[in-house]
């Protein structure tokens, strides 16, 4: 099997309007590790060390806010079900922690809702525990299923160890990754992501307000997170709507609260200001063609399915190109529908979007002499990739 990248020459330069002037260089920005994303599409705005592997803090807490909705969704927990504050929870994250909390009572019972929105508003590192510990039995298990949920939404790198963000040199993610995770939880729960905007909650008659420091200063953000550690540094994780249009950005490893706030506002209105969205391709279009091993033919047609966007500046003259990108020749049979790699949308040298791409029809197993002629084919491909490599 061998990789495959099919270049889709036609889209090179689509997007390009000569005679434009270039639009504004991008910010610079004092956060070592910084990422800025369009919600819908997930097309790249701005990145600076992206990948880079940090500790999250506080932000680890939208993995668990995460698994927390899904187990809802499925119905396998309900708002109004009620979990007991264990003592491991009351002494790790409760009133004696010195840390973040909600002032959860020990052995009292607390709804699911009202230990969301402590999470959520108040960063409650002790509504974590009681939720990882009530719906999972003890937060080692809630701990796999945030890693499992990690791997179902595409987080390669990322690794979670807790459920509150409390130091811990095993625990670490990216920016992009902790963005692709704010992404997800902003556009698929809107019922439940709404708590993110509210700016106080009240539990054990102790009032807190909401530690998000863009709530009714920078126009539009609607959520998300702070964090802080003296291992992390001060991080910010921000998302708002403007004119039907949501950014998520990340920034991370900030000196200060005020530099973590300045710097994201600082993205969030380059964003806002440079971007519009522009359709690349039409829902269900036909965007390339792989190879098939061993069919009744020989290519496979492959879509996305879905209307792909993609976010470029205002005033550009810049070459937009896309790319198919799989693992091939692909084996017979082919079903309907079968995944089959991704395709790579670029501005320029830096890769912006990538998208899921499927089969648009069935291959069935070909005739014994297309299978051998198949065969025959990889055999002298690798040979002479062999004799390459040697060379």
């Amino acid at each position: 099997m061998r990789r495959f990248c099919l270049k889709m020459l036609a889209l090179a330069g689509l997007l390009a309007v000569p005679g434009m002037p270039t639009y504004a260089a991008p910010p610079q920005t004092s956060a070592p590790h910084a990422i800025l994303i369009e919600a819908e599409s997930g097309s790249v705005l701005f990145e600076k060390s992206a990948d880079a592997l940090v500790a999250p803090a506080s932000l680890a807490k939208l993995m668990t806010v995460d698994v927390v909705f899904e187990q809802l969704e499925l119905g396998n927990i309900k708002l109004t079900d009620a979990f007991v504050v264990s003592e491991n929870a009351w002494r790790k994250g409760g009133a004696m922690s010195s840390g973040s909390t909600m002032y959860a009572a020990l052995h009292s019972r607390v709804k699911v809702e009202d230990l969301l929105k402590g999470v959520i508003i108040q960063s409650a590192n002790d509504g974590c525990i009681i939720l990882a510990e009530g719906i999972a039995g003890n937060e080692a298990s809630f701990v796999r299923m945030m890693n499992d949920r990690a791997r179902e939404l595409g987080l390669t790198k990322s690794t979670f160890t807790n459920a509150e963000g409390l130091p811990d040199p095993k625990m670490r993610v990216t920016p992009r990754e902790l963005a692709m995770v704010a992404r997800h939880v902003a556009t698929t729960y809107p019922e439940y992501y709404k708590w993110f905007a509210e700016r106080e909650f009240t539990w054990n008659k102790i009032r807190q307000q909401n530690r998000n420091p863009l709530l009714g200063t920078v126009e539009g953000v609607d959520g998300m997170k702070t964090g802080f550690t003296n291992e992390a540094g001060y991080n910010l994780a921000a998302s708002a709507t403007r004119n039907g249009l949501r950014l998520v950005v990340v920034v991370t490893g900030l000196k200060n609260a005020k530099d973590r706030a300045d710097e994201a506002k600082k993205l969030l209105e380059y964003g806002f200001r440079e971007f519009d969205s522009r359709i690349l391709f039409a829902e269900n279009q036909i965007l390339a063609e792989a190879k098939v091993y061993g069919g009744a033919q020989g290519k496979v047609p492959v879509t996305a399915r879905q209307q792909i966007k993609l976010m470029v500046p205002r005033t550009a003259s810049e070459r937009i190109s896309a790319k198919m990108v799989y693992v091939g020749p692909v084996q017979a049979p082919v079903r309907e529908g079968q995944p089959i790699g991704h395709l790579q949308v670029s501005r320029g040298d830096t890769k912006v979007l990538e998208v899921p791409l499927q089969a648009t029809e069935s291959v069935p197993v070909g005739s014994a002499t297309q299978r051998a002629f198949d065969a025959a084919t990889e055999l002298v491909v690798n040979v002479f990739r062999s004799a390459a490599k040697r060379l």
